[in-house]
């Protein structure tokens, strides 16, 4: 068994949904960036780039399948030092552009290393996870849990890149499978609930409502539960977060983004500058109708209409040119992709192959919502890309990589027994 060779072994199902992923990025890249008058393909273009990333990905994942499957889990820390020194190396060589300094220039090619230290971090927290000694029952393995995923969001949060910072915290729920105490994950939600209802809503209105549903659980909470002195900490802790929104949003946050929360509620928006973007992406997909207008047809991506279309806009050319139909169908791709990682997932026979195989889940997911959320006014419109669809060779080298170490994972299992 263990001299069979690995490739009868891959989950082809998840490897026909990604190569179909890729192309049908590929096609949608390609409309959104051909020019109106073209005469020949041109491989210095947008979408010749892109294919030549695509091309490249090819020996990368004979590369990912050739390794050991052990190496992964025997140089996870390395690879996880690794990436904090390409973070850190970014404030003294790194390429800033928009305002963060999140890129190596590479000639004329750029280097996101953010991107790649998802997997590294997957890696490390994976290795952690599967000692037999580490319970997240106990403090001190949370804590270190934590830092492992903490450590790369705040260098990235300094560059200030938030949307790549906010993909990593995602890794929480890969804790919250492997038993982390479920208040944490409840705290985070409402969190988030209170800090957008705090923007919009008087204080005592959000403090009353919080002291009704404190008082119902305390009704309906076991004897042994109710202490009121663990009560009244929610309540202050409460208090001073509800309080300290203004302040955080006046001072801490920069101004494009609060441009983006007040785009997302409709608050004092201007559509001809920070609601633009939205704007237009919105018309693009509601423009496509049923069937859409047909590929190379969209006159809105012809057009120009939105900016920078090819990245993290991608999915509006789908929407306006393939139409409800074709997103649906693009859609169920990364759905029956994310079904087929979680069951594959829950089949490893080593805990680190288990926790590494939720990490992708997390991550793919996590870009995959965000993106279309973000397009569909569900979500404030952050800078994340849409797994194998948004160009980038960046983007697309990291996801492949995060996604093949799995499949390689998954492919060894015969061998665990």
């Amino acid at each position: 068994m263990k001299n069979q060779n690995v490739t009868s072994n891959l989950d082809w199902i998840t490897i026909l949904i990604y190569g179909l992923l890729v192309i049908l990025g590929w096609m949608n890249i390609y409309s959104s960036s051909l020019p109106i008058e073209t005469t020949s393909f041109d491989m210095e273009a947008i979408y010749g780039r892109q294919l030549i990333f695509i091309i490249l990905t090819i020996p990368l994942i004979i590369v990912i399948l050739s390794i050991d499957a052990k190496v992964y889990e025997k140089f996870a820390f390395v690879f996880y030092i690794i990436g904090i020194l390409l973070l850190v190396g970014l404030f003294v060589f790194g390429k800033t552009v928009k305002g963060q300094t999140n890129w190596y220039g590479i000639g004329s090619f750029g280097f996101q290393p953010s991107e790649f230290v998802k997997t590294a971090t997957s890696l490390l927290l994976a290795k952690y996870l599967s000692d037999a000694l580490v319970f997240l029952k106990h403090t001190k393995h949370q804590l270190i849990a934590f830092g492992i995923i903490c450590l790369p969001v705040l260098l990235i949060l300094l560059q200030p890149d938030a949307g790549s910072a906010m993909i990593f915290l995602s890794l929480v729920l890969v804790l919250n499978r492997e038993e982390l105490p479920e208040w944490y994950l409840w705290t985070g939600f409402f969190a988030v609930i209170l800090f957008f209802c705090s923007l919009f809503i008087e204080p005592e209105y959000i403090l009353i409502t919080v002291v009704v549903l404190m008082l119902l659980h305390f009704i309906k909470a076991k004897r042994i539960n109710r202490n009121p002195l663990a009560y009244l900490m929610v309540f202050i802790m409460t208090t001073a977060f509800v309080l300290s929104v203004d302040f955080v949003y006046d001072n801490v946050l920069e101004p494009h983004q609060k441009d983006r929360i007040n785009v997302l509620f409709d608050e004092g928006v201007d559509l001809k500058k920070e609601g633009y973007n939205l704007n237009q992406s919105m018309i693009a997909i509601g423009s496509g109708g049923w069937i859409g207008k047909g590929f190379l047809e969209g006159t809105q991506t012809k057009g120009g209409f939105v900016p920078e279309q090819h990245t993290d806009y991608i999915f509006t050319t789908v929407g306006e040119e393939w139409g409800f139909v074709g997103s649906t169908v693009v859609i169920l791709l990364f759905v029956a992709l994310l079904l087929r990682l979680l069951y594959l997932a829950e089949h490893q026979k080593t805990k680190f192959s288990r926790v590494y195989g939720y990490c992708v889940v997390s991550i793919l997911f996590t870009h995959f919502f965000v993106n279309i959320a973000m397009l569909i006014k569900l979500f404030p419109t952050i800078g994340v890309p849409l797994p194998f669809f948004s160009y980038g060779g960046s983007s697309l080298w990291a996801f492949t990589i995060l996604l093949f170490i799995f499949l390689k994972l998954d492919a060894n299992k015969v061998n665990e027994w």
